[in-house]
């Protein structure tokens, strides 16, 4: 999933006035876990599901408890083909509770029957809403580590198993990627702590984590005020990528600024 990750850094890079030709991004089965804040977060799985249905032409399958009324007005401005027939390859949901998150991402494999070839990228927005909310029983902590390995370990298992029908009827659309995000609250960081047990968890699901930490000693360089974030790529997705030579490649970059303007749209740049 990473791979695609990078495409939206790619797709919205911040422009200095050079223009680069980047080679394509082989797709990975990896999935990624965005860690962070839970607003930024949503907003980088927005953008990640905008950029995979209208510049790689893929269905989308995107879960939230948050109703999405519409989709900022700054990706209409940025996004050439972003049209209303590649808007209706990403189908939302928005299940409740954990039981109800379980139930629409397990009935991903009956979709599987039809005649229509299954999503290729699974989104769940607010692992936390779901961890921590109803349908979420026995010891507190315990009970959020259990919930985290159940829905990761079928969110798993829906991808792989739709990946094999995908390349049984469209090699190209293949394989089916997830990415998630989680804030957690181990210690106040909302950018996540390896000592978070949940995390720890959901690490083990999740070959790339994608963490975005805010950088509050960057002073804005206009007039009105911006968000700056780093964001770091890391896990065994990553470190088991193989090495190409171009080592200034941005499909090799693991750490990019994002820079979130007056507008909410957001400009990636590599560190």
């Amino acid at each position: 999933m990473a791979d695609i990750l990078t495409h939206v850094f790619r797709t919205f890079i911040q422009h200095n006035g050079k223009k680069k030709d980047f080679k394509i991004i082989a797709p990975s089965k990896c999935s990624t876990l965005v860690v962070g804040d839970c607003s930024v977060n949503r907003s980088l799985l927005l953008l990640a599901a905008v950029t995979a249905a209208s510049e790689l032409g893929l269905k989308v399958s995107f879960f939230t408890q948050v109703q999405i009324q519409s989709l900022p007005g700054s990706l209409h401005e940025s996004m050439s083909n972003l049209s209303p027939d590649n808007l209706k390859k990403i189908t939302f949901s928005y299940p409740r509770s954990l039981e109800d998150l379980l139930q629409d991402v397990a009935s991903l494999h009956e979709s599987a029957s039809g005649s229509a070839a299954p999503p290729s990228l699974i989104i769940v927005d607010g692992l936390e809403g779901y961890l921590r909310g109803p349908g979420v029983s026995g010891g507190l902590q315990q009970a959020e580590q259990s919930s985290a390995a159940h829905i990761s370990a079928l969110l798993y298992d829906t991808a792989a198993f739709l990946s094999q029908t995908l390349e049984e009827r469209a090699a190209s659309l293949a394989p089916c990627r997830v990415i998630a995000s989680f804030q957690s609250e181990w210690e106040g960081h909302a950018g996540g702590d390896s000592s978070d047990p949940v995390l720890s968890v959901l690490d083990r699901y999740f070959q790339v984590r994608c963490t975005l930490d805010q950088d509050w000693n960057s002073a804005p360089a206009v007039a009105e005020p911006q968000d700056t974030w780093h964001v770091y790529l890391s896990g065994a997705g990553i470190t088991e990528a193989p090495i190409a030579e171009d080592e200034e490649d941005s499909s090799l970059a693991r750490e990019w600024r994002l820079v979130i303007c007056p507008n909410r749209s957001m400009e990636f740049t590599m560190v």
